[in-house]
């Protein structure tokens, strides 16, 4: 199974959604395997606990060079979207760069899941001439579509939905994360509202209470379907 780890926004949860997928892989004796291909406001001095240094402690790998390098081959320092962030350095991110790397990592791996991760918003510029919807949409994968629960993130996670069914791009299910401020709306609630509104499209609720059982009944789900 080939999955793609979207985001109605940026920040909203796709790296803590993904790790537990593969905890909960892991814990079915399931074997799996991740990529973030591109990761901006990366510090070379600190990283373990970057996205893609969550993704690795959640796989069990050390957090070594040849490690970082595999998991996210294209790494930048201020934390911008990706292709502003490699103007910085004095590069150029082509669309072609990243769906050259997700292929190859897509055909090389023999795990029973492989997670694809991408960076930012669904309509987020990853590269000089695309969104995160135009790689999705070259890799043909079916997504994971993560949303949040903070005030206006329904309205965020229906529009990047109705985006995905409008391209004709497999929606495995939506997933909402929990948002930590005191501030937010009721996130059972919000996840009702999400639930009723996404039909047919599974919803799943990801809380910040520790509990990923809902993790590994996705896995059953989609493994059923």
């Amino acid at each position: 199974m080939k999955l793609f780890v979207a985001g109605s926004h940026t920040e909203i949860g796709k790296t803590h959604v993904a790790c537990a997928l593969i905890r909960a892989a892991r814990a079915q004796g399931t074997s799996v395997d991740a990529l973030k291909p591109v990761l901006s406001g990366f510090d070379p001095e600190d990283w373990t606990g970057s996205d893609s240094g969550r993704l690795l402690a959640a796989l069990g790998a050390a957090p070594t060079q040849a490690a970082l390098e595999a998991i996210s081959p294209f790494r930048y320092a201020a934390p911008l979207a990706p292709p502003m962030a490699a103007r910085l350095e004095g590069k150029t991110l082509t669309l072609q760069d990243l769906a050259g790397v997700s292929r190859d990592w897509l055909a090389r791996t023999e795990a029973d899941l492989a997670l694809v991760e991408s960076a930012g918003g669904l309509m987020s510029p990853i590269a000089e001439d695309g969104t995160v919807l135009d790689l999705l949409e070259t890799l043909a994968l079916a997504s994971v579509l993560v949303g949040g629960s903070y005030l206006g993130s329904i309205s965020h996670t229906l529009t990047a939905l109705e985006v995905l069914r409008a391209r004709k791009l497999p929606v495995a299910a939506v997933v909402i994360s929990q948002d930590g401020s005191p501030e937010a709306p009721d996130f059972a609630q919000t996840v009702g509202l999400v639930c009723r509104m996404a039909d047919p499209t599974p919803v799943l609720a990801a809380g910040r209470d520790g509990d990923e059982a809902w993790a590994g009944a996705l896995l059953e789900m989609l493994a059923g379907a």
